[in-house]
């Protein structure tokens, strides 16, 4: 029987290489986003190419009773959930603490952790039948906080936060929790970040080579297919140019 992966925020970027990743392994596959044509568009690429079962979701995480509307009613062919990947986030702005937006700080607030924990919280009665695995997408800006960073490293704290919570919380369950903190990935995230100002993305990525949304990918198949004994807690990875949070050698 094919195994069941749900990933959030599963129309680009980390969510889509992921989707990508697992149905080429068989798995059939639970996608949401806020997207509809976009979602709908991976779904019948991944159908298609790798003849797997996709349930396509579209909702915001940030709303609460969308996410538990449609995770925690979910058709009862699809209820085996062996796998979720919170995936679903976002950094906007590159602001001092002073200057920054608040509204920018309530929806990373409300996508990175509110999203994580309704996500997580409404998919668990699955995850608890199947002693499954949940793999939160963290970042190295959740192990150290750079300049102009400040909400958005603190969601990422809390994410890795988090994940140590439900570990130690789910032991009872058998249940598998990950963390994995990429650093720069060249996706549409720096995009996002300076809403839509494409030479200020451009400029993060130049001068090295970053990591692709397919390592992230390929890090989240390796981890959730290691041994049913063995669970590997925290990755986290950077491009050979990347030292830390704030270290990149540009040539």
């Amino acid at each position: 029987m094919s195994k069941i992966i749900l990933i959030t925020g599963a129309s680009s970027g980390f969510g889509k290489a992921i989707a990508e990743k697992f149905a080429a392994g068989g798995w059939n596959l639970i996608l949401t986003a806020r997207r509809k044509e976009k979602l709908e568009a991976v779904a019948s690429d991944l159908e298609k190419q790798y003849g797997v079962k996709t349930l396509c979701l579209v909702f915001d995480v940030q709303n609460k009773e969308a996410v538990f509307e449609n995770l925690s009613k979910l058709p009862s062919e699809w209820q085996a959930v062996d796998l979720l990947v919170n995936n679903a986030g976002l950094a906007l702005g590159r602001d001092s603490f002073f200057d920054a937006n608040l509204d920018d700080w309530e929806t990373m607030i409300d996508t990175n952790i509110k999203g994580l924990l309704y996500a997580s919280k409404a998919v668990l009665p699955y995850l608890i039948k199947q002693q499954g695995h949940i793999i939160n997408i963290g970042s190295t800006a959740g192990k150290e906080v750079y300049k102009d960073g400040n909400v958005y490293c603190a969601t990422k704290h809390a994410v890795d936060a988090i994940t140590k919570a439900q570990r130690i919380d789910l032991l009872p369950y058998k249940i598998k929790v990950t963390a994995i903190h990429p650093g720069a990935v060249e996706t549409d995230f720096s995009l996002v970040r300076f809403k839509g100002d494409a030479d200020k993305a451009a400029a993060v990525y130049s001068g090295y080579t970053p990591l692709k949304a397919e390592d992230i990918a390929d890090t989240a198949w390796y981890v959730a297919n290691v041994p049913k004994h063995v669970c590997i807690n925290d990755v986290v990875m950077t491009c050979v140019a990347q030292g830390n949070s704030t270290m990149i050698h540009k040539d």
